[in-house]
């Protein structure tokens, strides 16, 4: 049995780990605010983007396909992993690792490649895979301009051959508690079909259709990539608070447990004493 100067050690040890993940949720608390804002404020442009396009390219001539919704023979694949640089965030970073290795699995009949956006994502596939890329410093300073040249550095893989697909893999912000892990594909993007009839707008081009599709396809792809990121962001500050509160619980419940073992302790040591006290005056007495 661990003596009392022990007990009161990890007591004291628990309470200072209490302070660390009761500030640590905090501060993800104060973080998350922004980050949903931003999240919550791109994504209907994002949509309206998409939409856009989709119009746009409905009417098109058919034979006039965007480079970029070019479909050809798979033959290597790349998967964008977002993940954050830090830990500390319950299963935010393992379950994109997880679902990495699945597509790992499905696609193994492709050459695969991966490029990282977070040193968690790195680090999980640096020893195993091909990394394309390891792009966690656009956390440092994050803008959709350092996003955007990335964006740009897999275009130009898609459009020069290397790779034939690509892929995104995120975790998707629904609430503070709620993550969704999702995978997207981002190239070659989808064009859909008119196989229903649809109600034509009458849009004036200027000064083409071809040169805005192949200004808004570029922009709508680098838009889909911040996008993702920011989705991880918030997801980040939301799974580390709900991560660190019940960190935060599960050391005051901990600690309860062995305040009453060490006042348990600490009884029966003053019982004993005592007994010891009382049975040496006896001794005495009789002798």
């Amino acid at each position: 049995m661990a003596n009392l100067k022990e007990i009161r050690g990890r007591i004291s040890s628990i309470s200072s780990t209490m302070q660390i993940t009761r500030a640590m949720k905090m501060v993800s608390a104060a973080k998350l605010k922004k980050a949903q804002d931003a999240i919550v404020m791109l994504r209907p442009y994002s949509e309206k983007l998409q939409e856009l396009i989709q119009n746009v390219n409905s009417s098109s001539d058919p034979d006039q396909i965007s480079v970029y919704a070019q479909k050809r023979e798979v033959k290597r694949i790349l998967f964008i992993a977002v993940t954050s640089n830090r830990g500390l965030a319950g299963a935010f970073n393992s379950s994109i690792v997880k679902e990495l290795n699945a597509q790992f699995q499905n696609k193994s009949q492709y050459e695969v490649e991966v490029l990282s956006i977070g040193k968690k994502a790195f680090d999980a596939v640096r020893k195993t895979r091909t990394v394309y890329s390891n792009e966690s410093a656009v956390y440092d300073n994050l803008n959709f301009d350092a996003v955007a040249h990335v964006a740009e550095a897999v275009m130009s893989s898609f459009t020069e051959g290397k790779f034939d697909e690509v892929y995104l893999i995120y975790n998707k912000f629904v609430n503070a508690a709620t993550q969704e892990v999702t995978t997207e594909q981002l190239l070659p993007i989808s064009m859909p079909e008119n196989t229903e009839p649809q109600v034509e707008t009458d849009y004036i081009f200027e000064p083409n259709r071809a040169e805005i599709l192949d200004n808004l396809i570029p922009k709508s792809i680098k838009t889909q990539v911040f996008k993702a990121i920011l989705d991880s962001v918030a997801s980040e500050h939301g799974a580390r608070m709900t991560a660190m509160h019940k960190a935060t619980d599960n050391a005051q419940a901990l600690k309860n447990d062995l305040v009453i073992f060490y006042n348990k302790a600490r009884q029966a040591a003053i019982t004993n004493e005592i007994l010891e006290i009382v049975s040496g005056a006896e001794a005495l007495k009789n002798s």
